[in-house]
């Protein structure tokens, strides 16, 4: 088997993997959890078999696109041969919630909790990325000026092109779970998770909010998002708590207690428990805030 080049950006900084873009031809590189301080795109080319990201497992195909976040766990288990393309930057590099209204991929693509980490993409995206790819390669091979600006605008077409597609894509998502629309209360939990995650904790504050039982709520929820309720609103809180980590300059103990935990230790417990480090650390070797301040 033959090695793939890979081409690769170093934030000189602090010597963090700021850009990186390479192909594979087996399943070495994901046959094991992992988690990394930086955003990966990978594109299944050939290949098929299961992904297990965060609290869920779900099959995958030729042709699909997984996006994954900084410390999110995933693993891929493939049946037989795999080849593809993987993507990886850092926030230091491209920041997705500094540039949201430009690409709208957060909450897409990235730190969606009610939909899989993936898009089947169609002929024509995949005619785009080769030829974005290509593009990548040859600027990577003979770098020029403002070769960063560059290789951002490649990188933000991708991110938008792979989320209008996912976009199209939800009603098949959700068709997956059901063959009828979702369910009026489902969409009631979404919104009430959104407007009070901060302040409420427990499944059974939501099932109260909704006038439903508990153990209804949650066979509900395990149906038609594969997670329980208590993961849909734990992943919540993790991504305020790493956009906040990202985004400002708060002490651990502010955002803590700006998420509704008085105990910043038992704040900073649950983060480690959610994404395997601590929320300093999380803020360390992937937040931003530290190199604008």
């Amino acid at each position: 088997m033959t090695n793939q080049p890979a081409y690769t950006l170093i934030n000189p900084q602090n010597g963090n993997l700021a850009f990186k873009l390479f192909s594979f031809e087996d399943n070495r590189h994901f046959d094991h959890i992992q988690r990394l301080n930086y955003f990966s795109i990978i594109w299944i080319k050939k290949g098929v078999g299961r992904v297990k990201a965060d609290f869920a497992e779900h099959s995958f195909v030729q042709d699909t696109l997984f996006a994954f976040t900084p410390y999110q766990p995933f693993m891929l288990q493939t049946n037989g041969e795999i080849e593809g393309i993987a993507l990886n930057f850092h926030s230091e590099f491209f920041c997705i919630h500094k540039h949201h209204q430009e690409i709208a991929s957060n909450g897409i693509l990235f730190n969606n909790i009610y939909h899989p980490p993936f898009v089947v993409l169609d002929d024509i995206t995949k005619n785009t990325f080769n030829m974005l790819f290509g593009q990548v390669k040859m600027e990577m091979q003979n770098p020029d000026l403002a070769q960063n600006e560059l290789l951002i605008s490649y990188l933000k077409i991708v991110l938008i092109t792979a989320s209008r597609l996912k976009i199209q894509q939800h009603p098949k998502i959700k068709s997956v779970f059901s063959e009828h629309k979702e369910p009026f209360v489902l969409q009631n939990l979404k919104d009430s998770i959104e407007t009070y995650f901060k302040s409420k904790h427990s499944a059974s504050d939501y099932a109260d909010l909704l006038n439903i039982t508990p153990k209804a709520l949650a066979k509900l929820t395990k149906s038609h998002f594969n997670k329980t309720l208590t993961d849909l609103i734990s992943e919540r809180i993790v991504i305020e708590a790493k956009r906040e980590l990202y985004m400002s300059n708060k002490s651990v103990k502010e955002i803590a207690y700006e998420l509704g935990y008085e105990d910043e230790h038992y704040f900073s417990r649950f983060f480690k428990n959610n994404v395997d480090v601590s929320p300093q650390l999380y803020r360390d070797t992937v937040g931003f805030a530290r190199a604008v301040a």
